[in-house]
């Protein structure tokens, strides 16, 4: 499937223009000069074909009490795809990404308190196919907006 005009104007507008109100969808609508029906059935269609994985916002998690952490796996290659999934099961863990290295499974965590971030490391360090972990805790946070300009 290949995004059309208006798929590109919509996930334009949702990166950076989604309305806090009882109908953000038809508030979009409106600026795409469609009906909200429209928007809600083209957004379906984009999530089921890949272009879209979630709808939300970001919060700061440091002011609401979270923890913040950045973790990095040594993970048995053949057990990579197990230990993903079992990590993206926690609501907090966010960024689950393979990269190339020593450390070749790498994603950020954030709980309610370092307590709840202990019992989560440390069920992960044991699940089968997990190596070597880093704690990497964070010192400064950086907050970068990233927006894709879809023409």
């Amino acid at each position: 499937m290949e995004l059309t005009t208006f798929d590109k104007d919509l996930l334009n507008l949702l990166q950076g223009s989604l309305p806090v109100c009882s109908r953000p969808f038809a508030a979009l609508a409106e600026k795409l000069g469609t009906t909200e029906e429209a928007v809600i059935d083209r957004l379906q269609v984009l999530k089921e074909e890949g272009y879209l994985r979630r709808i939300g916002t970001f919060f700061n998690s440091g002011r609401l009490g979270y923890k913040g952490t950045l973790v990095a796996l040594r993970v048995d290659p053949e057990k990579m795809e197990a230990v993903a999934k079992a990590i993206n099961r926690y609501p907090g863990a966010t960024h689950n990404y393979e990269r190339e290295g020593r450390y070749n499974l790498w994603f950020t965590l954030l709980t309610p308190g370092l307590d709840k971030e202990h019992e989560i490391l440390t069920e992960i360090r044991a699940l089968p196919g997990v190596e070597s972990m880093l704690n990497l805790k964070s010192q400064k946070k950086y907050k970068i907006n990233v927006q894709f300009k879809l023409a």
